[in-house]
């Protein structure tokens, strides 16, 4: 994948940052995304809104539809970039525990 990217930057906000966890809000207009990187933390997302995702890894791009307040977990290590796929702006919850 290209460093380069002509899409918008997903906004993070971190929301608490201690020695348990770390949570940050993501929020994304349409189309915009987080840049490929590898979480060094296992952790759970919780959407906010409805989520359209775009995820693009090693493997491809596939589509991921996930309802406002269904969370799920992934551990550490997973490597992708995470890309707002739907026509409205979307958030999520994001808790990596230490």
């Amino acid at each position: 994948m290209s460093k380069y990217s002509a899409r918008p930057p997903a906004i993070p906000t971190t929301l608490l940052d201690d020695d348990v966890v770390r949570i940050i809000r993501w929020d994304f207009e349409p189309g915009a995304d987080t840049g490929h990187h590898t979480h060094g933390l296992g952790y759970v997302v919780v959407p906010m809104t409805d989520c359209q995702f775009l995820i693009e890894d090693e493997s491809g791009s596939r589509r991921v539809d996930t309802a406002r307040g269904m969370p799920y977990r992934r551990e550490a290590g997973v490597s992708h970039n995470v890309v707002n796929a739907g026509n409205e702006p979307m958030s999520f919850i994001e808790i990596e525990y230490k």
